[in-house]
């Protein structure tokens, strides 16, 4: 199975995927479910090595993904800019592996399994 559909259409599932991914960009850790977080660490993981190559053309590629505007105010860092100037270099030295899941339990509603996804 290439992937997970997350029971939504592609739309929908690409849109949810760059809110996730923006999310974890700006505040390095979330919260979600392990279906969910094992999808966006692999959209996160490209976007980190986008970011480690930092021209033009791997900016405008993470400008077409990354959500622009962010609906919490107090964070209102550019999420592009972050990736590019604060998370991309910190993994300068390290092939890949930028993220970290780690289980908390099932969620009190449906039993769903919750994981915190987060940036190493």
């Amino acid at each position: 199975m290439p992937y997970r559909k997350l029971g939504r259409t592609s739309d929908q599932r690409k849109a949810m995927l760059r809110d996730l991914a923006t999310d974890l960009i700006i505040n390095e850790r979330i919260e979600t479910t392990e279906a969910r977080a094992k999808e966006v660490r692999s959209v996160v993981e490209k976007l980190i090595t986008l970011g480690k190559r930092g021209d033009l053309h791997a900016r405008r590629q993470a400008a077409s993904f990354v959500r622009k505007e962010v609906a919490d105010a107090e964070n209102n860092q550019d999420a592009l800019q972050k990736l590019f100037s604060v998370v991309a270099p910190r993994y300068e030295e390290r092939q890949g592996g930028y993220t970290r899941i780690l289980k908390v339990g099932p969620r009190r509603g449906d039993g769903a399994p919750m994981v915190i996804i987060e940036l190493v």
